[in-house]
């Protein structure tokens, strides 16, 4: 056909063609599936089968894999530390024992159904939906004769392994009938946007701010004050006096318990009066800004100017001293009216510099991520293996994530930009592998052994997921919220952290999946790199 000769002849048009049909059908739904970016990997399957000469350069997919595990990396750098401490080490733990249950599932269903080690390790990284595990398989039986294709495995397994998780989920959740907003409250996550409120201070102790912030921790920011008829910023060494009014930012649940201790709420709003301090949203593009705390930069003492919220994505968040400020982040700033144009270049306010990356930095990681996956490693036993094209950035990009920053330089992208590189890299990636495996997919597929991967996929992804509900509500009495973003990290799925917030109606699935993604994702590199060693 003229198409298709059209199409083996121009790979870029390829390309381009693959990702068109494959986001039609990652849109398309099914009982609330959908396929997402991965419908890009079953675009190439089908037209790579239709004629074996249609295939792009593997540089392609060696590209799209670098861009997406690093971006994806530098992004859960600060997660990845914040996860080291007790709790986060017993479900990181939990975690990976159950990933290496899931590595010994898969070498059982191997020697069972006869499967080679590439096709083992590819059953194991689509039961287990981890695409940078599947690079590194590729990468590692390249070149090597008679190596089945993994991802033929993966992509048999893959549709089930989001899809079983759900269900494992449903079904457990039909079972507990968890509180989801009590247990959001327990770990002081709310569902609810922050809320601003006019307090008249009725406490005869007339505590500072300071004071006040000391006793009941962070949850809150004070932002106007009005004494006297006066009105200036709430700082640290504010008193609230008997009669004063108080403007307080803050989770609503957070807001009505500080009103009931100091006095009570008013319907009127501080904010309506701009003459003396002004309010503005105002976006983080400075580089002497992003990756500091708020605490470090000192903005009430150097400006006069308090932050009342800062804006990351799509949800608003209650700052602290703690909180670092990230490219890209929105803060919302009380100030001095006559000092508004100060703050404004302080925090850059840039929207055009937020589009831009620093190609130096951001190629320097790389070079250093991909230089790292290049080194041969020991292991036990006297072999070697190599991280590759997706350990090598993951490990780079996890370090200088948490780092922020070195000196001047800041490793760290915008947010929106950290988005579309993420999800180029990741399209490029499913294109180029579905683009080499069609013919040997839809034989399989077609085949009494396709139905056999199918079902073994089907239990290793529902005997680990079970497990980890099971054993952490049961055993750890982990919040049933919390346990949803565990599932998601475990398989390193977006799509199931999307099911599970929806569920719980409260930002607590994320915590878990943040808290264990990077440990899953190097984790499943590792052990799909074991499988080819031990089922050889």
């Amino acid at each position: 056909m003229a198409a298709l000769n059209l199409l083996a002849e121009n790979p870029v048009l390829t390309l381009f063609v693959v990702l068109l049909l494959g986001f039609a059908l990652g849109s398309v739904r099914v009982l609330g599936f959908s396929l997402g970016v991965a419908g890009v990997l079953f675009a190439g399957l089908l037209v790579s089968a239709l004629d074996p000469r249609i295939a792009l350069d593997p540089a392609v997919y060696e590209l799209g894999l670098a861009l997406f595990v690093f971006s994806i990396a530098l992004a859960s750098g600060g997660h990845f530390l914040g996860s080291l401490g007790r709790a986060g080490l017993i479900r990181n733990a939990l975690v990976l024992a159950l990933l290496t249950l899931g590595a010994g599932l898969t070498l059982l269903a191997g020697r069972l159904l006869g499967l080679d080690p590439a096709l083992t390790a590819g059953l194991y990284t689509g039961a287990l939906t981890s695409t940078p595990a599947l690079a590194g398989v590729i990468e590692a039986v390249a070149g090597q004769p008679g190596a089945g294709d993994p991802v033929v495995t993966y992509s048999i397994a893959y549709p089930m392994g989001v899809i079983g998780v759900m269900l494992a989920l449903f079904f457990f959740e039909r079972r507990y009938r968890p509180d989801y907003p009590g247990e959001a409250r327990t770990l002081g996550v709310s569902a609810e946007e922050p809320v601003t409120r006019t307090l008249r201070v009725q406490d005869p102790r007339e505590p500072t701010v300071e004071a006040f912030a000391r006793t009941h921790g962070e949850r809150v920011v004070f932002g106007r004050l009005l004494h006297g008829g006066q009105l200036e910023p709430a700082e640290a060494g504010s008193v609230l006096r008997r009669g004063d009014l108080v403007s307080i930012t803050g989770a609503p649940g957070d807001v009505a318990a500080v009103i009931a201790q100091l006095g009570e709420e008013l319907p009127e709003s501080l904010s309506s009066d701009r003459s003396v301090l002004d309010f503005r949203r105002i976006f983080v593009s400075s580089p002497r800004v992003a990756g500091r705390r708020l605490s470090e930069l000192r903005v009430r003492e150097r400006l006069g100017a308090t932050v009342t919220r800062v804006r990351r994505g799509d949800r608003d968040i209650v700052p602290g001293g703690a909180t670092v400020l990230e490219l890209g982040d929105r803060v919302r700033v009380v100030a001095p009216r006559e000092r508004m144009g100060e703050v404004t270049r302080f925090f850059g306010d840039s929207y055009r510099r937020l589009s831009e990356i620093n190609l130096l930095t951001f190629s320097l990681g790389l070079v250093l991520g991909l230089a790292l996956g290049t080194l041969p490693l020991p292991l036990p036993g006297g072999g070697t293996f190599r991280l590759g094209v997706a350990g090598g950035p993951l490990l780079v990009g996890l370090l200088l994530g948490a780092l922020g920053r070195s000196g001047r330089i800041v490793w760290n992208i915008p947010y929106s930009a950290n988005l579309t590189l993420r999800q180029l890299g990741l399209a490029l990636f499913l294109a180029g592998v579905g683009l080499r495996s069609g013919g040997r997919f839809a034989a399989q597929l077609a085949s009494a052994q396709g139905v056999y991967l199918l079902l073994a996929g089907t239990l290793i992804t529902v005997v680990v997921v079970s497990l980890l509900l099971w054993t952490g509500y049961r055993l750890l009495r982990l919040p049933y919220s919390l346990l949803t973003g565990l599932a998601a990290g475990l398989g390193t799925q977006p799509a199931v952290l999307g099911y599970g917030t929806e569920r719980t109606g409260n930002e607590v699935p994320e915590l878990g999946y943040t808290s264990v993604y990077p440990v899953a994702l190097i984790g499943k590199i590792f052990l799909a790199q074991l499988i080819l060693l031990l089922a050889g």
